[in-house]
């Protein structure tokens, strides 16, 4: 982490709420983002900030309070931002060095990134789990909702590529960038939401974005270089993403390279339109659908289907399940009751595991 952080700069925690909902697996668990703020302010690190997002399914001040992230930001004071709230963050044009694959198509006017990202560290604070739209999401898909303003749905159709740009800008504007990603309770199946939570044990740390999705990949049962997003940034260099070529160090290296849980994707109905719409015979009227006020029958429809119908009927009883009769689910409950990890801080073994890229 020190070689990766620019020490003296302003390091931005980039928390992952995929769902306002604490379902497990879909969201930075607290445990994840109170030892990240510890361990920062322990290496000097004094000046840690942190940066929410909106979406169209998510709203940022319940995720961050639901998810138990409140009362971390006022035990550490952490100054929150938000990077829809003009009074924080502007959003300025960019124009990127290095070659881009799809945004300087997809916004023809020019890309817009928040100036307040310049010259700061960023550290990223995903989850293990599976996306209906890119397979795995982590690391490289976690600077997603964080750079792109609303308009980051027009990148859907080409998303794995529309990840690989965002790295590249990463690396032009940060002065640091690191990731911690979670994985004591993972999603398998039809991500980054509706999912079935495993708990896997593992938290995961690396410099390397594309080696730490690999990593995660490859644990989860997939190929990584399979994956798009992930073979395109390790052929553009930005990262190591041939798991052949990424060293794992930690309790149980060896146990890690063999980790391969199975998991799949599948569908909900959420990706059943995305994939008619964005992937499928429908993409050619995407402008029609999604750049004109008939976005907005859309994201109702997306609102309805998780918070209305998802959430009480199905997630919300998988939720309490899990807080109940798992140690990560009963951990979660002392963070609702205000309580941290330090009355039990050896309560459950967890296995670490940090990729480091060999450079070659």
């Amino acid at each position: 982490m020190k070689q990766a952080l620019a020490p003296n700069r302003t390091t931005i925690l980039k928390d992952n709420i995929s769902w306002h909902y604490p379902f497990p697996g879909a969201n930075t668990t607290p445990w994840q983002m109170e030892a990240t703020i510890l361990a920062l302010k322990n290496a000097g690190y004094a000046d840690v900030t942190c940066v929410q997002n909106k979406t169209v399914v998510t709203n940022a001040f319940k995720g961050e309070d639901l998810n138990n992230y409140v009362p971390l930001f006022r035990k550490y004071d952490i100054p929150v931002l938000y990077n829809f709230k003009e009074s924080d963050m502007k959003w300025v044009e960019y124009r990127p060095k290095a070659t881009m694959h799809v945004l300087h198509r997809i916004f023809p006017d020019g890309i817009q990134i928040p100036d307040y990202f310049f010259g700061k560290n960023i550290l990223h604070l995903p989850t293990v789990k599976c996306h209906i739209y890119t397979t795995t999401t982590g690391a490289m898909k976690n600077a997603f909702g964080g750079l792109l303003a609303t308009k980051r749905h027009y990148t859907h159709s080409w998303i794995h590529r529309t990840l690989v740009d965002l790295l590249a800008i990463q690396k032009e504007i940060h002065s640091g960038i690191f990731a911690v990603m979670d994985g004591t309770t993972a999603g398998n199946g039809p991500g980054p939401r509706t999912m079935i939570p495993v708990v896997k044990d593992y938290m995961l740390a690396s410099a390397d974005q594309v080696a730490i999705d690999a990593v995660a990949a490859k644990m989860m049962g997939f190929d990584p270089m399979s994956l798009e997003f992930i073979r395109v940034a390790h052929e553009d260099k930005l990262g190591v993403g041939d798991p052949r070529d990424i060293e794992i160090v930690g309790d149980d290296p060896e146990t890690v390279k063999r980790e391969s849980w199975g998991f799949s994707v599948g569908d909900n109905g959420a990706s059943m339109v995305g994939d008619l719409m964005w992937f499928g015979p429908m993409k050619r009227f995407q402008k029609i659908f999604f750049h004109t006020p008939l976005v907005n029958a859309f994201i109702l429809g997306s609102e309805f289907y998780h918070d209305y119908y998802r959430w009480p009927l199905k997630d919300r009883r998988t939720f309490e399940t899990w807080k109940t009769e798992t140690t990560w689910g009963r951990l979660f409950a002392q963070y609702e009751r205000g309580e941290g990890p330090s009355a039990t801080p050896h309560a459950t073994g967890t296995n670490g595991a940090r990729t480091q890229a060999h450079a070659e």
